[in-house]
């Protein structure tokens, strides 16, 4: 009988504390964050057996970084997430840190007929090595290269391999980088394990930080059957893109080299990378929605970090510069629930809508006026709110949270506003905004520019205003969808 009862009480507990995940302050209700401990960059994007593969950075050990594995969630639709055990662990004193899968469907490296092959770096405080693991069950379970490191050119820094098949060459093409000297190196093989360095690409552009997760893919050009290259690359807190042509060798960019191309202005948008594989061909990414600056400082429990939303890639050239078009994934609209509409508002101070919520989706297209700024306050409450504005006289859009809570962290406090110029279309503005209790994403003018913060707002901090600091704004619709949750 005490077994029994021992046993319903276990059972009970379980059943509590899995229903109280995903319900926690601060969390996340349709974006993807883990249950418990720390998370950072995405790893392995890759499409399987109908299947999306997410393999991430993790502690499975706690709440802040350290200990690095790879943890690994699916997904039929990159909306619902269903976890899986850990992937790939910390062993005998080396960290797994990030890299890439890909499915090796010609049996090239030997491992087996659509064997999963992850490329990741094997970290110590003083080498930094490229290595191989492979799975002959989806990713379930991994066994370790025997002969590890592939590559290995005994330097400290050295990381983030990011590998693809170029069916032009029929080979495999690896982007590595070297983080200090602000360069990215590419690399060939037939097999995965032997490889022929090609080339360097940098230093240019942003060189304020290290450089970091590289990822070169293929890109439309919007209205035609053309596509570009596209090499990412991750500077500390921030992002960078270059388009252009890779031959198998090298990659040449063709955008302004004094110019800096950012995929996400915002705060809190790093580590991005694509998958490559999806069914139409299209690369979608997924970034990691933190800043190394203030990252184990959040206060979120029992979990720290969260996914963005898939962005599906256009590219689009705009006053002769290749720009990167960004948006949320068709298939997010089936999450919405019956909408909220509000139709020719005029506003020239400040006005509550008739509309409130921390978990929503908005969209909404306004004429802002010549001076000043207007826009709009979310999370309003407490004198609490987080601002998003259009400046007039500089032509740029403005994410100001300097008046969010920020007690938890004094840096977090210091690192409070975004901007990012923008033009107007026939004298306006569109942005599409997702909400989600700590995420803000903004994307303006069908995704030319997005911006990504967190903000951490008590429960009752939920009203919406609209505002114009001069003139009258004309707002000509503001669409409203509340969202089920993907738990």
């Amino acid at each position: 009988m005490k077994k029994l009862l021992f046993a319903t009480s276990l059972l009970l507990a379980v059943n509590t504390f899995c229903q109280n995940l995903y319900k926690e302050k601060y969390r996340p209700q349709f974006h993807f964050s883990p249950a418990v401990n720390w998370m950072n960059d995405p790893n392995g994007l890759v499409y399987f057996n109908g299947q999306y593969n997410l393999f991430y950075q993790s502690n499975p050990y706690g709440n802040v970084w350290g200990h690095m594995s790879w943890s690994h969630v699916v997904s039929n639709d990159l909306l619902h997430w269903q976890n899986l055990p850990v992937a790939l662990r910390e062993e005998k004193g080396v960290m797994m840190f990030s890299g890439s899968a890909v499915i090796d469907k010609m049996n090239t490296a030997g491992f087996g007929v659509d064997a999963m092959v992850a490329i990741y770096t094997g970290h110590t405080d003083s080498l930094q090595t490229q290595n191989l693991a492979f799975s002959n069950d989806a990713g379930r379970t991994f066994t370790k290269y025997n002969r590890n490191p592939i590559l290995n050119l005994h330097k400290k820094d050295f990381r983030d391999p990011n590998v693809f098949l170029f069916e032009k060459d029929n080979c495999w093409i690896m982007s590595v980088s070297h983080p200090n000297e602000h360069q990215i190196e590419f690399y060939r093989s037939q097999n995965l394990k032997d490889w022929k360095s090609l080339s360097k690409f940098g230093p240019i552009g942003d060189t304020s930080a290290v450089w970091e997760c590289p990822d070169l893919m293929q890109v439309s050009i919007k209205g035609s059957n053309q596509k570009k290259w596209v090499l990412f690359t991750s500077q500390n807190s921030t992002m960078q893109y270059f388009v252009g042509e890779f031959d198998g060798s090298k990659f040449i960019n063709e955008n302004p080299a004094t110019k800096i191309f950012k995929q996400d202005y915002g705060t809190d948008y790093y580590a991005a990378i694509a998958y490559h594989n999806t069914p139409d061909k299209d690369p979608v990414t997924i970034g990691w929605l933190n800043n190394w600056n203030y990252a184990n400082e959040i206060p979120t429990s029992p979990w720290k970090s969260v996914m963005s939303l898939p962005r599906k890639l256009v590219l689009k050239k705009i006053n002769g510069e290749w720009i990167l078009l960004q948006q949320v994934i068709p298939s997010f609209q089936t999450l919405r629930k019956e909408a909220v509409v509000f139709v020719n508002k005029t506003v020239t101070k400040e006005e509550t809508l008739g509309f409130a919520g921390q978990v929503f989706e908005m969209e909404l297209m306004f004429q802002p006026p010549s001076t000043g700024e207007s826009g709009i306050k979310l999370a309003v409450g407490n004198n609490h709110f987080l601002k998003i504005s259009y400046d007039a006289q500089h032509r740029q859009m403005i994410i100001d949270r300097s008046q969010t809570n920020a007690a938890f962290s004094k840096v977090f406090a210091t690192i409070n506003r975004s901007t990012a110029p923008v033009q107007l279309k026939n004298s306006k503005l569109k942005w599409h905004i997702y909400f989600d209790k700590s995420i803000v994403e903004i994307y303006v003018n069908d995704g030319e520019a997005v911006f990504t913060s967190q903000i951490f707002p008590e429960e009752n901090e939920t009203n919406i205003r609209i505002f114009s600091s001069d003139d009258k704004a004309i707002f000509d619709y503001l669409n409203f969808w509340k969202l089920k949750p993907i738990w």
